[in-house]
């Protein structure tokens, strides 16, 4: 089993180009890992169900489907907690948290990664973790964690 190679879930926000750098770096990052699948990231912009208009109500309902589905097909999910971090909003975004407790609910472990590190983590995120990147520096460990072994990586972060 050393040689398996875990399935992602990408869970984060891509509504703004930093978002979409920042998952553009994850993405990279977990290419270089060889416990992860690299052809195996689910990345749900990439999955939009374009057969129905934006936002209606059979895009809405067949894109939540899809990613259910994903999240519960992941080996891990991989959440990006930075969602306005250029206006000054360091709260995650509200999709985000959500596909964070599907996966938690659903056994499925959740790593999570945020790249600004001012500011405090919700106690529902903080103990609903398996390993927590924090930083620009500690996020490029992510190329070489064992997503086999999953060891438990705490954040200093202040709990509220």
């Amino acid at each position: 089993m050393a040689n398996y190679q875990n399935k992602v879930y990408l869970a984060s926000p891509f509504f703004s180009e930093g978002q979409k750098n920042r998952i553009k770096e994850v993405v990279e990052l977990l290419k270089q890992n060889p416990t992860i699948d690299s052809e195996g990231i689910f990345i749900p912009e990439d999955h939009q169900f374009e057969a129905e208009p934006f936002g209606t109500f059979k895009w809405q309902d067949a894109v939540f489907a899809s990613d259910m589905r994903q999240v519960h097909k992941a080996d891990v999910v991989v959440a990006i907690l930075d969602y306005q971090t250029e206006e000054g909003n360091p709260e995650p975004d509200s999709g985000t948290i959500f596909e964070i407790g599907a996966a938690f609910e659903h056994n499925t472990p959740v790593i999570m990664v945020q790249f600004e590190t001012a500011h405090k983590l919700n106690l529902m995120l903080a103990r609903s973790y398996t390993a927590f990147f924090n930083g620009k520096d500690d996020i490029q460990n992510l190329k070489k964690y064992d997503f086999n072994n999953l060891e438990q990586k705490y954040s200093t972060m202040e709990v509220f």
